[in-house]
């Protein structure tokens, strides 16, 4: 075994890998959207795994509830008020510094999901919602990059891989957005850091066949577990594809990609906070911001995020130069649409 090689030595003896998966790993770029619970253990699962090139995109920065199930993070990038993708990347950069990190903190959005997903190999699921899910079945369906979808609430998650124009897409299987209400969420039900484990590293089992060049062996399933009752299902998905009649398979829809659907706000679940975007691109100058809100409450920033702690009401709005405001304190729409306005701008 060449000296390249040997970091990785115990995963090319396993049989599945060998040395030829292995070279074919370092070559391969992955793109994991989001890095919360489970997009951690899959980041630090790719690069662990010497995949050559992993970009990891979050909107969010680490809180002190974060700790109990994202692996990646500590009290001190809390301190440091770092974003997760940021906090992710150094973390990783110390795991293996052999890896390409692109660590960025941005809203995967239709404006520039095609941009971050247009030179990789994969796209791995580590969202916690669904329209971004929807916009990353768009994407795989009309580049022909392949994703795996996961989810987790409580002690129950999911996932599948999608091949597109071969296996059934999200869309095949759920056709909607699931209505308010309809489901559990963080918010009712919670969610164990077991399950997050188990269903991230069944993702990177299936990241793994398909980098390593066995595609092949990805079985057309969605696998369904629960660790608190310790069930484990496997549903067979061949032939939803063209049973479904699905519009994004057969018909080339595109209305997540397109922007027909998905909204600029966002309830953050658990979190008691709603994320506004901005209806245009824009640029924030927090020293400039610092300026016009001083005297309105506790002000810090650094270069990735301005913090204000308001002085009147339980609100706090912390901002990141894209634009884009977390507003902690409500999970009303139209009162954080209001504090945008009145703080940040129309």
């Amino acid at each position: 075994m060449t000296d390249d090689l040997q970091r990785y030595s115990k995963q090319v003896l396993f049989h599945g890998i060998g040395e030829e998966g292995q070279r074919e790993l370092l070559r391969r770029r992955v793109l994991v959207c989001g890095c919360g619970a489970l997009g951690t253990v899959l980041a630090e699962g790719m690069v662990r795994a010497g995949v050559g090139f992993v970009r990891i995109v979050d909107r969010d920065f680490v809180e002190l509830s974060n700790l109990q199930r994202q692996v990646l993070f500590d009290e001190q990038d809390i301190a440091d008020q770092l974003p997760k993708s940021v906090a992710a990347g150094r973390k990783l950069a110390k795991i293996n510094s052999t890896v390409e990190i692109d660590p960025i903190v941005a809203d995967v959005s239709y404006e520039n999901v095609m941009g971050l997903a247009n030179d990789v190999d994969l796209i791995l699921d580590g969202t916690d919602n669904f329209e971004i899910r929807y916009l990353l079945n768009d994407v795989s369906l009309e580049t022909g990059i392949p994703w795996v979808y996961g989810g987790c609430i409580g002690s129950h998650g999911q996932t599948m891989t999608i091949l597109p124009g071969e296996t059934a897409c999200l869309r095949c299987l759920i056709d909607a957005v699931p209505e308010p209400g309809s489901v559990e969420t963080c918010d009712t039900a919670g969610v164990l850091a077991a399950i997050i484990n188990v269903i991230a590293s069944l993702q990177v089992v299936d990241a793994l066949k398909i980098l390593s060049g066995q595609r092949n062996l990805i079985e057309p399933k969605l696998t369904v577990i629960d660790v608190w009752d310790g069930t484990f299902r496997r549903m067979n998905m061949e032939g939803l594809r063209d049973r479904s009649g699905c519009p994004a398979c057969h018909a080339g829809e595109r209305v997540w990609l397109r922007g027909t659907l998905g909204s600029q706000t966002t309830i953050l679940c658990g979190r008691n906070a709603v994320q506004v975007s901005p209806p245009s691109k824009t640029r924030l100058v927090f020293d400039d911001l610092a300026n016009r809100l001083a005297g309105i409450g506790t002000i810090n920033y650094n270069k990735y995020l301005f913090r204000i702690a308001l002085n009147e009401g339980d609100y706090e709005l912390t901002a990141f130069q894209d634009g884009r405001v977390i507003i902690k304190g409500t999970e009303d729409i139209p009162t954080a649409k209001t504090l945008y306005a009145k703080y940040i701008g129309s």
